[in-house]
């Protein structure tokens, strides 16, 4: 499916969303660091869990209010809650109102208010984008966003470390714009709208969808191999989630300055190191996830989570390790290596693990694995205060090993099950 033949909808999010995009990565990969400086680790950590909780919350019921007030009108909620949410954030971390408190309480209401934008632009593109053509379209956003992940960093890494209040607050006037222009030329797409004064359907009410949602999380308990796909996804997403979070910690506290080449005399303090990591890291993603994806593909399933998983466990253990630039880029190939690994082969082995029946509800649960583990990784910053960052990096390996282990048995336990009768007549379909 051509770009030209694209709903007009999906072009001005493309547009929308990858300038947001940009502006967004020139910052958030960095504000570990500034509430560490600002509240301690300790202190950060356990205040970025609590903001992640707040997210994971509005997520479960962004879908419900999607489908009850449409995709346009939560999408502009989205945008002018994200406007509001960095706008405070941007004032906060100025000169003339530097009140860290108030600049974390900005950036948790930007992220609650994105958390109600996924689900109605995911549900947008199902409903106005053929069955057929829909894994093409995810790619392409897929492909803008890493896109964004090596522009932002490499733009953040000079300008956000300077001039702190600058691009939040450009990423606020990016979202009142795109609130506007969503308002304005977006069209409703949703098609159980109805022209009620609540503008959406006749529906329960918001904590029976919460409810509704927990109770599908009731399959994991029904299915062995499942529980086991999903505590092994929170134990590996305690390495992966790192990245945006341990890992610039770290090269803040211990790279001062790092020469990028022995005859050069250009030095990276750790901040600016990391945004090279970040966009290396992206750059890598959009250059080679096809080609892994087909190499991928000859191996059996098996080989391929452990494999990841050990990955994660190599990278984790070798960052601590790495001083010179050129060694920390190579610890960041084997980092994103694992990365393309676990992500394309994880989906399509719930496709085959659900009954057809139930796919929707496997799919739900599963999303359990990064809910549940971005809740939990903060968590290594004030670790790292209380053992240090090699312990740390190192019980984060030990995690990975553990998160094979689990991969090992269950694939033992799948490979050895018969068929139930509902995955039989799923057909075990492998969607594209």
């Amino acid at each position: 499916m051509k770009l030209r033949d694209w709903d007009s909808n999906l072009k001005l999010r493309l547009g929308g969303e990858f300038v947001l995009n940009i502006v967004f990565w020139t910052f958030f990969p960095f504000l570990s660091i500034v509430f560490a400086r600002a509240f301690g680790k300790g202190t950060a950590g356990l205040l970025m869990v609590l903001s992640q909780s707040l997210a994971v919350a509005a997520n479960l019921l962004g879908g419900y209010f999607t489908d009850r007030y449409g995709r346009k009108r939560m999408m502009v909620f989205a945008a002018s809650g994200q406007a509001i949410g960095y706008g405070i954030f941007a004032a906060a971390s100025s000169s003339w109102l530097p009140v860290p408190a108030l600049a974390f309480t900005g950036f948790t209401i930007a992220s609650t208010a994105s958390s109600f934008y996924y689900p109605a632009s995911q549900a947008m593109v199902a409903d106005v984008v053929p069955e057929k053509h829909r894994s093409e379209v995810f790619a392409v956003f897929y492909t803008f966003v890493n896109i964004a992940v090596v522009i932002g960093p490499l733009l953040g890494s000079v300008l956000y470390v300077g001039h702190p209040a600058a691009m939040p607050a450009a990423a606020s006037a990016v979202c009142v714009t795109m609130a506007v222009l969503l308002s304005a030329k977006l069209r409703e797409t949703n098609p159980a709208q109805t022209s009620s004064p609540e503008g959406g359907t006749a529906a329960s009410s918001w904590k029976e969808a919460m409810r509704s949602q927990l109770r599908n999380y009731r399959i994991i308990g029904s299915d062995r191999v499942f529980l086991l796909f999903i505590a092994a996804g929170i134990l590996l997403s305690q390495t992966f989630m790192q990245l945006d979070l341990l890992l610039p910690v770290y090269l803040e506290e211990t790279v001062h300055s790092a020469s990028v080449w022995s005859s050069w005399d250009l030095k990276l303090t750790g901040e600016r190191l990391f945004g090279l990591l970040v966009s290396e890291n992206g750059l890598l993603v959009a250059l080679f996830t096809v080609a892994v994806a087909r190499w991928s593909s000859l191996l059996k399933d098996r080989w391929i989570f452990i494999g990841g998983a050990l990955c994660y466990a190599a990278s984790m253990a070798l960052f601590s390790q790495a001083g010179a630039v050129w060694s920390l880029a190579g610890v960041m190939v084997v980092f994103t290596l694992a990365e393309l690994m676990c992500a394309g082969p994880q989906q399509m082995f719930v496709t085959r693990l659900a009954p057809e029946r139930m796919r929707g509800q496997y799919f739900a649960a599963s999303s359990l694995r990064f809910t549940i583990g971005r809740t939990l990784a903060p968590l290594s910053i004030p670790l790292c205060g209380l053992i240090g960052f090699n312990w740390t990096f190192a019980l984060l390996a030990l995690l990975a090993v553990a998160a094979a282990v689990l991969y090992k048995i269950m694939f033992d336990w799948y490979d050895g099950a018969a068929p139930s009768p509902d995955v039989q007549a799923s057909g075990k379909t492998i969607l594209p």
